[in-house]
Parts: C-alpha cells; sequence; structure tokens
C-alpha cells in the first residue's frame, strides 16, 4: 500500500514556475478535474485512466500546480510513500 504525502497533508512541494520564477501552488490531483464525481472514485482506478501510463506502477501521484503571477501551469508527479518504507 502506498500514499501521497501532498495529498495526505505529510509534506509539501515548493516549487518555482519555470515561466517566471514565482512559486506555484499545489492544485491538487489533477483526476481531480476530470469530472464531478471524479474526487470520491478509488485513486488506482483513475490512475488507470489519466493519461500518465506510469503512475500506477512508479507509485506516483500527479498533481496539478499553478502560477498566480503568469497563469502557468503544469503537472508535478509526487512519489508515492510505501507502506513499511523509511521517508526522510
Amino acid at each position: 500500500m502506498s500514499i501521497c504525502p501532498i495529498c495526505n497533508g505529510l509534506q509539501e512541494i515548493h516549487a518555482v514556475c519555470p515561466s517566471c520564477g514565482k512559486i506555484v501552488h499545489d492544485a491538487g490531483r489533477i483526476m481531480d478535474y476530470y469530472d464531478d464525481y471524479s474526487a470520491y472514485m478509488p485513486i488506482d482506478q483513475l490512475k488507470l485512466e489519466d493519461g500518465y501510463p506510469d503512475d500506477l506502477i512508479n507509485q506516483k501521484c500527479p498533481h496539478l500546480f499553478y502560477c498566480i503571477s503568469c497563469g502557468h501551469d503544469q503537472v508535478i508527479m509526487v512519489k508515492q510513500w510505501v507502506k513499511g518504507a523509511s521517508h526522510q
């Protein structure tokens, strides 16, 4: 079993916009934007249909980040934590 440290509030990502250099903000999992009910569906099921072919196998969670300064958005693949492994 694995969990996303960002989705579960265990870690934060501090990234900068590649366009303007300002801080980007996490807008959540990309799958949550698919339709009205996607936020309530099982994550592993959505990963089979999200367009990122290796995220389920490589245990990564795609998060949408956006820049409030210039409007640029990007998807950052967050490595999920595996139960029983050390996370530093």
